[in-house]
């Protein structure tokens, strides 16, 4: 099977837009890996949602073009998106107009294509007038879609365009998007998440349903590594998973919205990379270290940089929690794992094999931290945007290390001995917001520190 048509990054994400130099980079990054488009659309950038009526500027004007050269140069096509929807009125024809001039002057720049995005906004009409002149939000979004393609397309008759719809994810046949799809020719793409947001998996029965229910395949928007709004919590690591492979004959293609945090970024986005150009032999985790080393090490091939990609491979098992990940920190389970077995049921010996195994993670752990936090590290711009993470994966460490010490003994510890060792590590653990090792460490401890049979149960209106 042969890769994927659309094969690309998305600039989506709500947040800190990426500088006009990390785009430039990213453009030559996702070339290297046999990436196909770059689309220009995050949600922060003013000239592209709250300002969408103004005409751009100078300066913007200036870094389109510069990064329409880059992309050119590089073999990747650019689009660019406007968001309209949060203040646009349909029926009137001045905005529609505004609309369609602000998308072609990115043609006039040497953009390849452009995207609509109706995505974020209310699900129902608001101006009055618009109430009035149609019957749907789906009558009035494929008028403007229509009337943003007669524009666009008579000035530049071979553009791109495409249409994120206000319902982006589901099942693929909701009324709004078959309604939408319908007034619309096939050459307009839609955009799609999948059965939500940020989908844990995308398959050939969805896309199926999508194609028959809106009369074209799907160009999978997915949001993923992307970590925003209630997720700006998590670091998004680990390596792309749970898609389909035979989606490359079946959807019009995928772009990936990234994170806010461009180096980290491009760990999770090698990974996709490496699956759209070639879905049916793609192993995630051969791809996931591979991108490691890229990323952290570059071109370095010394015994420092050699360092630094394995302490960055330690401490990224610990933060892949995310809508694909279904092991938050899959070495740490398995050790906590057969840690609680071992202490629970197991021989002396058992128990101290296990707990010394926990505590030697702990400090391999935090070696890692302490490496990726240096000097010398062979990213630092990877290790400033990880410091918060950083700081709760040492924090973890700490307590590792300590679950590990206080089971390591010949005589099993008293429960007073335990919390004394454990509760202080456990307090710190809880105040913290940024998410490292999914929920295993603290719930362990939790059980450890203060176990349910401290708390008797109650069965109230039991007879006595």
């Amino acid at each position: 099977m042969t890769g994927f048509a659309v094969r690309g990054v998305i600039e989506g994400f709500y947040g800190r837009p990426w500088s006009p130099g990390q785009r430039l980079e990213m453009v030559d990054f996702i070339a290297a890996r046999g990436m196909t488009t770059f689309v220009y659309g995050p949600k922060d950038d003013p000239a592209l949602r709250r300002d969408w009526k103004v005409p751009f500027g100078e300066t913007d004007r200036t870094r389109l073009t510069q990064l329409r050269r880059h992309c050119e140069a590089a073999g990747v096509e650019l689009l660019v998106c406007v968001s309209p929807g949060l203040t646009i009125r349909y029926s009137d024809a001045d905005d529609v107009r505004a609309l369609a001039d602000k998308l072609a002057s990115t043609l006039d720049l040497g953009a390849a294509g452009v995207g609509l995005l109706l995505d974020d906004i209310p699900d129902r009409l608001q101006h009055p007038a618009d109430q009035a002149a149609f019957g749907s939000l789906a009558e009035a979004h494929a008028l403007l879609a229509l009337a943003v393609a007669e524009r666009v397309r008579s000035r530049y008759p071979g553009a791109s365009l495409f249409v994120c719809p206000t319902i982006y994810w589901g099942y693929g046949d909701e009324p709004y998007l078959v309604d939408l799809a319908s007034r619309l020719p096939e050459d307009i793409d839609l955009c799609w998440t999948g059965r939500a947001i940020c989908s844990a998996s995308l398959d050939l029965h969805d896309a199926e349903r999508f194609t028959a229910a809106t009369g074209r395949p799907p160009l999978y928007w997915d949001n993923y590594p992307v970590n925003d709004v209630a997720m700006t919590f998590e670091a998004h690591l680990g390596p792309y998973q749970g898609r389909d492979p035979r989606l490359a004959t079946a959807s019009r293609g995928i772009v990936a919205n990234p994170m806010e945090h461009f180096e980290s970024s491009k760990i999770p986005l090698a990974t996709v990379a490496d699956f759209l150009a070639d879905p049916d032999e793609y192993d995630p985790e051969e791809s996931w270290h591979r991108a490691i080393a890229d990323v952290v090490g570059g071109s370095r091939r010394d015994a420092e940089a050699g360092a630094d990609v394995e302490a960055f491979a330690t401490y990224a098992t610990n933060v892949r929690l995310s809508c694909l990940e279904p092991s938050d920190s899959p070495e740490i389970v398995r050790l906590i794992e057969d840690f609680t077995f071992a202490s629970t049921v197991g021989s002396a010996e058992e128990r101290i094999e296990a707990a010394v195994a926990v505590a030697r993670a702990g400090q391999r752990l935090r070696d890692a931290v302490v490496r990726i936090g240096g000097p010398g590290f062979a990213n630092p711009a990877l290790a400033t945007e990880q410091a918060p993470w950083l700081r709760v994966a040492g924090l973890g460490a700490d307590a590792l290390v300590a679950l590990g010490s206080v089971f390591a003994g010949a005589r099993a510890p008293s429960e007073a001995a335990v919390a004394a060792a454990l509760g202080p590590h456990l307090a710190v653990l809880r105040e913290q917001r940024f998410r490292v090792f999914g929920d295993v460490l603290e719930m362990t401890l939790t059980d450890l520190v203060d176990p349910p049979a401290a708390h008797p149960r109650t069965d109230h209106g039991a007879t006595p």
